[in-house]
C-alpha cells in the first residue's frame, strides 16, 4: 500500500487558495480511492487548516519522541487557571449543575459580562437582551457572522489577521476581501484601503485589536473615522476583542465606544487569554437585540448551551477581586517578557531579525525580511536547526510574508532561550 506523505504544515500567501486546491486534488487523486457519487462540501476547499495548530501538533509529536524543543508558537497562556475558579466550577458540579443550562447563558453571568463591559469599556449593555454566552471566542464569532451574513456578501478583513476571521466568513458563504495592513503603517490599514476595497455587496468589516498576530491596535480617532465610514455605507462592524485587556501603554478603545456605534457593532470576547481559561471554552457576544435573537438560534442549533458549571466559574472569575488581581499579575508577566525580548534584541543588535515592540496581545511579529526567505522556510529551518517552534507570518495573510510570530505566553526561561536561539540562527544565515 502506498503511504500518504505527511502534508506540508503551511500553505500560505496570496495564492494560498490555489495552493490548497492543487494540493488537496493531488493527494485525493494519488492516494485515495474516491466515489464520484459522494459529494463533499466544496466550501472547505477554500479553507486552510490552522497553521498554529499544525505547528503545535508537530511539536507535541516531536517532544513525545524525545526531542527537546522550545515551543513559542502557541497562543495559550502558560499560567494555570486560577485555583479559585476551578473550585467554583467544582462546587457548581457538586451542587448538581451538570445538565442543560439556559441557551442565552445564566443571568448572573450575563450581568457579570455587562458589568465588565461597563467597567472596562465604558459601554452599557442590557444583560437580558444584548448579551449571549458562547462556547469561547470562536463560537462567539460564528454566532455573530451567522446572524448578519448572507451568502455572497462581501466581508472586509485586514491582512494580516488570524485565519479564522476569513475562514469562518468563507464557511458561511461570504466573500472575503483582504484589506492590506502593511508593516510600514504599523499593521493598520491605510484608511483609503477600506474605501478602495468597498463594493456594492460589502456588508461587514471585521476587526481584531489588539491584533493576533501583530499586537497592533489603532487610535481612537481612527476607529471613530471607521465607524463614520461604516455608518455612511450601512456596514456592520464585527470586533474580536479577545486580547483587549492585554496592552502595554494606552488602553485600546472598544469598537463600540462611540455615539451611535452600538447599533452596528458586534463585540466578541472570551475569558481564554486574560483569565488563562483557553480550555474552558467560554466567551460572549454583545450586540444589538435583533442580532442576539439570531445568534441565540445559531447557538441553540450548534452547541445548545455552554456547560452550566463553566458558566458559574466564569461569573465568579469576572466578578471576584482576587481573580482580577491574578489576571493583572499575568499581564505584568507578559509585559516583563516583552521587555526581556526587547532587551535581548538591543543587546544582540541583529540586522537580520528585527523585533518591533507590540502594543498589545502576547506576540512579537518578528521581521525576517532582511534574510529574503519565505516565512515557511524560516520556521521550518528554525525548528529543525535551532529547535524552536514558531508560526510563519504568511499564515496570517500576504502582508505577513517575511515575518514570524513568536508567542511570549511561555515561561521567562523559554522566551529568553528561544529568542536567543532564533537570533543566533539568523546571524548564521
Amino acid at each position: 500500500m502506498d503511504m500518504v506523505p505527511k502534508p506540508c504544515l503551511f500553505i500560505i500567501g496570496r495564492n494560498y487558495t490555489t495552493q490548497v486546491l492543487c494540493r488537496q486534488r493531488c493527494i485525493m487523486r494519488k492516494f485515495y480511492k474516491t466515489d464520484s457519487t459522494m459529494n463533499l462540501n466544496r466550501q472547505f476547499e477554500l479553507i486552510r487548516q490552522s497553521a498554529t495548530v499544525a505547528m503545535s501538533d508537530q511539536i507535541n509529536a516531536m517532544k513525545a519522541s524525545g526531542h527537546k524543543l522550545i515551543g513559542l508558537q502557541v497562543g495559550d497562556p502558560d499560567f494555570g487557571t486560577p485555583p479559585a475558579v476551578v473550585d467554583a466550577a467544582l462546587k457548581a458540579m457538586q451542587s448538581g449543575l451538570t445538565h442543560y443550562g439556559p441557551s442565552r447563558g445564566f443571568l448572573d453571568l450575563r450581568q457579570a459580562i455587562a458589568s465588565k463591559l461597563t467597567r472596562d469599556e465604558g459601554i452599557s449593555y442590557d444583560p437580558a437582551s444584548e448579551i449571549l454566552v458562547t462556547h469561547g471566542g470562536i463560537h462567539g464569532y460564528y454566532t455573530a457572522m451567522q446572524s448578519i451574513l448572507n451568502p455572497g456578501d462581501d466581508v472586509l478583513v485586514p491582512d494580516p489577521s488570524w485565519a479564522t476571521h476569513s475562514n469562518m466568513a468563507i464557511m458561511l458563504r461570504g466573500n472575503v476581501i483582504r484589506v492590506p495592513a502593511p508593516a510600514e503603517n504599523g499593521f493598520i490599514p491605510y484608511f483609503e484601503s477600506w474605501e478602495k476595497t468597498l463594493t456594492p455587496k460589502t456588508r461587514v468589516i471585521v476587526l481584531n485589536y489588539p491584533s493576533n498576530p501583530t499586537g497592533a491596535y489603532p487610535t481612537r480617532e481612527y476607529l471613530q473615522k471607521l465607524q463614520d465610514f461604516a455608518k455612511a455605507h450601512d456596514l456592520w462592524i464585527v470586533s474580536d476583542e479577545v486580547y483587549g485587556s492585554l496592552y502595554y501603554s494606552e488602553r485600546p478603545t472598544c469598537a463600540a465606544a462611540f455615539d451611535g456605534a452600538k447599533e452596528r457593532t458586534l463585540i466578541i470576547n472570551s475569558l481564554s487569554k486574560s483569565y488563562a481559561m483557553t480550555g474552558w471554552r467560554v466567551g460572549f457576544l454583545a450586540a444589538p437585540t435583533q442580532v442576539i435573537e439570531n445568534a441565540l438560534k445559531a447557538g441553540q442549533n450548534s452547541i445548545t448551551c455552554v456547560a452550566p458549571f463553566i458558566q458559574k466559574a466564569a461569573a465568579f472569575a469576572l466578578t471576584n477581586p482576587e481573580i482580577q488581581q491574578a489576571t493583572a499579575n499575568m499581564r505584568a508577566a507578559y509585559a516583563r517578557r516583552r521587555e526581556l525580548v526587547l532587551r535581548i534584541a538591543h543587546e544582540l543588535e541583529s540586522g537580520k531579525v528585527l523585533a518591533t515592540p507590540p502594543q498589545g496581545a502576547f506576540y512579537f511579529f518578528l521581521d525576517f525580511r532582511p534574510l529574503k526567505m519565505s516565512s515557511v522556510e524560516i520556521c521550518e529551518r528554525i525548528l529543525e536547526e535551532a529547535s524552536v517552534g514558531l508560526v510563519p507570518g504568511s499564515a496570517f495573510g500576504e502582508q505577513g510574508e517575511g515575518f514570524v510570530r513568536l508567542s511570549i505566553a511561555a515561561s521567562d526561561e523559554d522566551v529568553e532561550a528561544g529568542f536567543r536561539k532564533i537570533v543566533e540562527w539568523a546571524e548564521r544565515q
